[in-house]
Parts: C-alpha cells; sequence; structure tokens
C-alpha cells in the first residue's frame, strides 16, 4: 500500500473510531436518550398522517388552498408565540416540568380531529398543538445541558438520529394507507394510534427525565439562582443577546417566512401539479428521514471539527435552491431526485423552515450562557413566529392569484437574503471562549 494510502486509511479509521466514541458518550446519556426515544414515538403516529394533511383539509373537510394557509398561519402562530414563554418557565422552573405538563397537553388535539367534520373544527386543536409546543426551548436546553461544549453537535445531531428513525416507515405506510382507505379514514385512524402513544411519552418523561437544574447540593436552588428581579427587568435581560444571536434571528425569520409560504402545499403540489400519488409522496418522506438518520449525527459532528458556521451555510444554500427547483420538476423521477438534496441540507442542520438542527442548536449554546439558553431558544422561535404569522397565508394567495408556483419564487428570494446576511453577519465563537455545559 502507498503511503497515501496508509494516510487515508489512518483518517478514514480515525473518524470511525471518533464517531463510534462520540456516539457511545452521547447515547448513554440518560436525558438525550429518553427524549429522542419518545419524540420518535410520536413521530412514528405523526409522520403516518401529516404528509397528507393538507390533503385532507382540502379534499374531505372543504378547505381551498387559502384556508388551508390561514390554517397553518394558526398553527404555526400558536406554536412559535409559546416559545419564549416556555423558555423563561424553563430557565425559571427547570427543563422537565415544562416537558412533561406540554407533553400531556397533547392528549386533546387528536380527540378533537377525530370527531372534525369541516375545517372550522379543527381550529381548536391547532390552538392547544400550539400551546402544547411550549416545552420545545426546554429539549433543547435540556440537550445542550447534558453535554460537553465540545460534542454539542453530535448530541443535537445524535437526537435528530433516533427521532428520524420513524420518518423511515411511517410516511410509506401513510401513502399506502391513503391510497387504499382515502383521506379521512386513513388520517383518523393514525390520530387514535397518536393519543395512546402519547399517553405512553408522557409517563416515560416522567418517570425517565431528570433536571439538569438543579444542583445535587441544593435540590431546591437553581444553579442560576441570583436576587429576585422585576418582570420588566427579566424582560429586559431577555432581549439582551449577543450581536450574533441578533443576526441569527433574522436569518431565521426570512427562512422561515419563505419555507412557510410553501410548506403546507407541498404535499398539495406534488399530488395535484407533478401528479404524484400518495405512495409515492409517502416514499419521498421515507427517503428523506433515511437521510435525516444518516447524516444527522454526522452532520453534528463535521460542524464540532470543522465549525458550525460552514455546516449552516452549506445547508441555507440548498434549501431555498431546492425549494425553487421543485417548480421545474414534471415528474415523480425528478421529484424524488430533489427532494433527496433538500433532505441533504436540512439534515445538516440550520436550513428549512425550522432554524434548527445539531449546527444551528450547537451554535447557539456555544454563543448562551447555560442559564439563558431556553430563554434565547424561545426567543427566536417566538419572534420568528410573530414575523412569520402572516407567510402560509400569504403563500395561499399567491398560489390562488397568480399560480402555484409564485409562492416558491418569493421562497427563493427569502432564502437567499437570508443566506447571504448569515454569512456576512454572524461570527462564530471560538470554541475556548463557548459557554460551558
Amino acid at each position: 500500500m502507498s503511503i497515501r494510502g496508509e494516510e487515508l486509511q489512518g483518517v478514514y479509521f480515525g473518524v470511525a473510531n471518533s464517531f463510534t466514541r462520540v456516539a457511545k458518550e452521547v447515547f448513554s446519556n440518560r436525558n438525550i436518550l429518553s427524549i429522542a426515544v419518545t419524540t420518535s414515538i410520536i413521530s412514528l403516529c405523526d409522520m403516518g398522517w401529516r404528509p397528507f394533511w393538507s390533503l385532507y383539509l382540502k379534499n374531505d373537510l372543504g378547505a381551498t388552498i387559502t384556508v388551508v394557509g390561514l390554517l397553518s398561519t394558526i398553527a404555526s402562530s400558536e406554536r412559535l408565540l409559546f416559545q419564549l414563554p416556555g423558555g423563561l418557565l424553563a430557565d425559571k422552573y427547570g427543563r422537565r416540568k415544562i416537558i412533561v405538563y406540554g407533553t400531556a397537553l397533547r392528549l386533546l388535539p387528536p380527540i378533537i380531529y377525530i370527531l372534525a367534520t369541516h375545517w372550522t373544527h379543527v381550529i381548536p386543536a391547532l390552538l392547544i398543538s400550539g400551546a402544547a409546543s411550549i416545552y420545545m426551548p426546554a429539549f433543547n436546553a435540556i440537550i445542550a445541558d447534558s453535554i460537553p461544549k465540545n460534542e454539542r453537535g453530535a448530541g443535537f445531531g445524535a437526537y435528530r438520529t433516533i427521532t428520524a428513525i420513524p420518518q423511515i416507515f411511517s410516511p410509506i405506510i401513510g401513502g399506502i394507507v391513503m391510497d387504499s382507505m382515502g383521506y379521512k379514514e386513513g388520517i383518523r385512524i393514525f390520530f387514535i394510534i397518536s393519543f395512546f402513544g402519547t399517553i405512553l411519552v408522557t409517563y416515560v418523561r416522567w418517570k425517565v427525565i431528570t433536571e439538569t437544574l438543579v444542583q445535587s447540593s441544593a435540590p431546591r436552588q437553581v444553579q442560576w439562582a441570583a436576587p429576585k428581579r422585576t418582570v420588566r427587568q427579566r424582560i429586559g435581560e431577555t432581549f439582551d443577546l449577543p450581536r450574533t444571536v441578533w443576526v441569527m434571528v433574522v436569518v431565521a425569520i426570512l427562512g422561515s417566512f419563505g419555507m412557510r409560504m410553501v410548506w403546507e402545499f407541498m404535499s398539495i403540489y406534488a399530488v395535484e401539479i407533478v401528479g404524484l400519488s400518495n405512495t409515492q409522496l409517502g416514499l419521498v418522506q421515507t427517503t428523506a428521514g433515511v437521510i435525516a438518520m444518516a447524516l444527522a449525527m454526522p452532520g453534528g459532528m463535521l460542524s464540532d471539527r470543522f465549525g458550525r458556521k460552514p455546516v449552516i451555510l452549506l445547508s441555507r444554500i440548498i434549501s431555498p435552491l431546492t425549494t425553487y427547483a421543485i417548480t421545474l420538476v414534471t415528474g415523480f423521477e425528478q421529484y424524488y431526485l430533489v427532494s433527496i438534496v433538500s433532505s441533504i441540507g436540512n439534515a445538516l442542520g440550520g436550513g428549512g423552515m425550522w432554524a434548527g438542527g445539531p449546527a444551528w442548536n450547537a451554535l447557539i449554546a456555544d454563543l448562551v450562557p447555560p442559564e439563558k439558553r431556553g430563554t434565547v431558544m424561545g426567543t427566536i422561535g417566538t419572534v420568528t413566529g410573530i414575523v412569520s404569522t402572516p407567510s402560509s397565508l400569504v403563500g395561499g394567495y399567491l398560489w390562488q392569484a397568480y399560480s402555484p408556483q409564485m409562492p416558491y419564487y418569493i421562497s427563493l428570494v427569502l432564502g437567499v437574503i437570508g443566506t447571504a446576511v448569515f454569512a456576512m453577519g454572524v461570527k462564530e465563537p471560538k470554541r475556548s471562549e463557548a459557554p460551558q455545559a
């Protein structure tokens, strides 16, 4: 073997050993493993019906394209508006309580969805689902708290890896069910499964998750305990963030607004414009799940090794370009290929509709001390949610008033602007300067 070959082999085994070591350490963490497994149970149920939700609203509950956009606006605004309160509560009362209570609240929406006979009937369930998402900042914060700073990318990647597993099975099964039973009966079956799955998840999270803000020497005193502050002072501290974090907020807003203009209509576009069957649409989602599972942890490890910014930047370049490319496809094969490339970008983290993923969340954890992580992550979600509230409604209007492709064109422009802002405005801190877990 040549010297060059020996060097490459050494690099290969070095990366493989590093991957094995980090994976073993991360997956042995009680909190990360329990949160990831229980989230997988929820996703196993949800990903069976979620890709076909817009088609169900349109074909069985009498919703127009604009109404689909309106319902998405209600859902996304409610969900994201609860992020800041959730972050504040997670930093004040601890992560565990917020996660358990928020999960328990998820029991109500499936019941309402099952009984719905018109699109107006699902609105209460959307509002409750938004309130239930109050625990999302606590999720990200507890993961960041549970792993050392030099392996945060891998930790978030491990979480994404496990939670992506259901996306391998559920969408294709859902597509087959929808083709054979129709949207109405098929989706209601998945809601019944979701209800019982949430009962199990609530119990497991209550029993297994351990609090990360409690000191062992003073069980009832959080690590960052300080003199009481007024509400005004607490709000002021919440928005007193590093410049780089505010740049990331702007990027999140641009990306979220652009993607939400098209997200709820993608299944309708795929089936009614491109001509996919429900089973083919399910296969696309399944493939995305395989890619997410395969690349989530390696993507996080790449950000640990080479920096957060390059990985996020690559993701944010891919996302808007593949969104636009959907308007150019004419059949299943082309749609499938574009979706594969898009999934690779999203798996790296930092692109797509949600500003998140291993590299993105790890960068925030690098920039923010532990006592403010839940609040900051909630702030980003809330500000993004407020500004992005009308995006789905705008997308529905553009679809009906101009063409189904118009929302995709606007999404491309916003995505490119967001990528440029991130490239020029985000400064990644040196690893030695990052706050400890």
